[in-house]
């Protein structure tokens, strides 16, 4: 089960859903879930940690230290929760199957399913990626004035040709200032955002610790405090 600092909400109110290895959580992580939750008006960010995510190399730390982390980070954010049932789990961590679980214990209440602009790109290689769609809502987080022009996306142009991905915008996308109408059902809607660019990258960050260079201000300091005292991110 979750464990959680949020405060009770009403049953109804969309409940944000941001999953990641987090390997390490850092500030651009943090500042995503929090422009999210205040333009969409979210009662609770719900973070889970991936166990062990089935299509890409295995995170650098133990998913325990990774659970860790997120922890120290959201634990002064009120609206933050954090759910450790994927760490805990032997299965790969699908997002749908993640979403499934969530359904059966939240019942009809709203999940918004948060994403950067560059996952959703790759999202129709997404494991059973159309029952997502109707498990959750969508909100992808983008730069200011990047648009997913629907025939753009279907034709290629300054990204990969995808024409089911332009057919979920398409048919999908609410309306700006639409973004209201996620309380009016589950799932099924697709809404984009802008937010501030933060150019943080996990990569760049285990490269500077491995390297044993600052990573001040680009992780909170919290998870600074337990990168060290665990000894993380040092050179293989």
């Amino acid at each position: 089960m979750p464990t959680s600092n949020a405060a009770p909400v009403a049953p109804f109110q969309p409940l944000g859903i941001f999953g990641g290895t987090f390997d390490p959580v850092h500030l651009g992580h943090l500042r995503l879930a929090e422009e999210a939750r205040e333009q969409l008006g979210l009662p609770e960010v719900r973070w889970i940690p991936a166990g062990q995510p089935p299509h890409r190399t295995g995170p650098r730390v133990a998913s325990r230290h990774r659970l860790a982390m997120v922890r120290a980070a959201t634990a002064d954010n009120p609206a933050f929760s954090v759910d450790s049932a994927e760490v805990e789990s032997d299965a790969p961590s699908y997002t749908v199957t993640t979403l499934e679980r969530l359904r059966g214990l939240e019942g009809a209440r709203p999940l918004v399913l948060l994403l950067g602009a560059d996952a959703f790109l790759g999202f129709t290689r997404w494991h059973r990626w159309r029952d997502i769609v109707e498990l959750a809502h969508l909100a992808v987080l983008t730069r200011p004035g990047f648009q997913f022009d629907p025939a753009k996306v279907a034709a290629g142009e300054g990204m990969p040709a995808d024409a089911e991905l332009a057919e979920l915008i398409e048919g999908r996308r609410l309306a700006p200032g639409g973004s209201a109408s996620l309380r009016e059902g589950p799932a099924g809607s697709l809404v984009f955002l802008p937010m501030a660019p933060l150019a943080i990258s996990a990569t760049d960050i285990r490269a500077r610790l491995g390297e044993a260079r600052s990573v001040r201000y680009l992780l909170p300091s919290s998870v600074i405090d337990y990168i060290a005292a665990n000894r993380l991110y040092r050179p293989e």
